[in-house]
């Protein structure tokens, strides 16, 4: 593969080493040459555009996707963001005072604030400790189901560590306690191999604007074919029932699969936009974008390893990940990642430790450069506490 091309097609390379890609990517120039030929298009033509077929964008989308997930085109739907795709399946599912939820401990707020209605409902809310290994933690959670457990939600990797959990042997748990299991994906899919009918996941939801390089303001919901009865739309539009573009005579029946909860007018610009990206991440393969992220964040640890930082992910090196976590005693992680965005080295912070996350349009090169500027500032920081004692 001829990463150097990949490299030419992002012009964000001329400009910063961006290394937050778990947090938000950037375009590349696919995206601007298929946003551009959308507006041209859409400027003479109108709704009537080719480029603005929603049908039939929506349905490469989903081809591509489900292929990636393991799932039917039918079982997935296009939102707006995690947030809301969790909204949607906590809204809609149906507890009794007493039964048990459990989430994660330090989870994005999208997967917490969804589910917080159901404490003020006589529904008991729990929290899996975030253990140093993906074995550990299922350890943990085990430990925590009860025969009041009704439903587990748990993020694909953990964004403050980078830790993939153990997906499949909680979805095997889930599915033997009869137990529902929700999956955030936003930091796993397109990072991670993503089955989610191997791994019994029930639903799923994910932004398209991290490993899959997609526009900001668009997520993806899944929704296993045998658990849509048990989800009730909780918000209902014009594309929620069958024959949604013939407006009268009302009609009262939901569409028979996961676009019921696409329930009005999408921003097509962002499907267009989606697709751009997920095409040119399909030519170059899957699997091949994943082993490209996984080799590039292991000569990230290494080059950290050598200016003296702790990778936590080598607490579970058995289970690659494209978010390198590190810190070092005695360096204050806040300043060093402001210091860092002064070099044009984008990265963040999370728990008090500095997270990388490279995607396949870097190079080693900046890597390298990234690691020299992460060393020079430590040293400037160290220095500094030492002038002041």
């Amino acid at each position: 593969m001829n990463w150097r091309h990949v490299y030419d097609n992002y012009p964000i390379n001329r400009e910063k080493i961006w290394l937050n890609n778990c947090g938000i990517t950037p375009a590349g120039t696919h995206v601007i040459e298929a946003m551009t030929r959308f507006l041209n298009d859409f400027a003479q033509h109108g709704a009537h555009a080719a480029a603005a077929d929603y049908g039939r964008v929506l349905r490469r989308i989903k081809a591509v996707l489900s292929t990636l997930l393991g799932c039917a085109p039918e079982e997935l739907c296009l939102l707006h963001n995690t947030a809301e795709g969790m909204n949607v399946i906590s809204r809609g599912l149906r507890f009794d005072p007493g039964d048990e939820i459990i989430l994660l401990e330090n989870e994005y707020p999208s997967n917490v604030y969804p589910w917080r209605h159901w404490g003020d409902k006589g529904v008991k809310l729990l929290t899996a400790p975030a253990a140093p290994t993906p074995d550990a933690f299922f350890e943990a959670l085990l430990a925590m189901v009860t025969s009041r457990t009704r439903l587990i939600t748990l993020s694909a990797v953990h964004w403050c560590t980078g830790m993939p959990l153990p997906l499949a042997r909680i979805g095997e748990l889930c599915r033997d306690r009869d137990i529902r299991f929700v999956v955030d994906g936003a930091q796993g899919v397109g990072m991670q191999p993503m089955d989610v009918r191997r791994m019994n996941i029930d639903f799923m939801a994910f932004s398209a604007w991290k490993w899959l390089m997609g526009p900001l303001g668009l997520g993806v919901l899944y929704i296993a074919e045998k658990r849509l009865t048990e989800l009730d739309p909780v918000f209902v539009g014009t594309s929620s029932v069958v024959m949604d573009e013939v407006y009268l005579p009302y009609k009262s029946d939901f569409k028979p699969t996961a676009d019921r909860f696409t329930f009005s007018t999408p921003s097509i610009g962002d499907w267009v936009y989606f697709l751009a990206a997920l095409t040119y991440l399909e030519q170059i393969g899957f699997d091949k974008v994943r082993d490209r992220i996984f080799e590039l964040a292991e000569y990230l640890k290494q080059r950290l390893r050598n200016i003296g930082f702790q990778v936590l992910s080598d607490r579970f090196p058995d289970h690659p990940t494209g978010i390198v976590v590190c810190e070092k005693p005695g360096v204050q992680s806040g300043p060093m990642v402001q210091r860092l965005a002064e070099q044009k080295v984008v990265a963040a912070e999370r728990l008090g430790r500095i997270r990388f996350s490279p995607h396949i349009y870097l190079s080693e090169y900046q890597i390298d450069a990234a690691a020299r500027s992460l060393s020079q500032a430590c040293m400037g920081q160290m220095y500094a506490q030492s002038v002041r004692r």
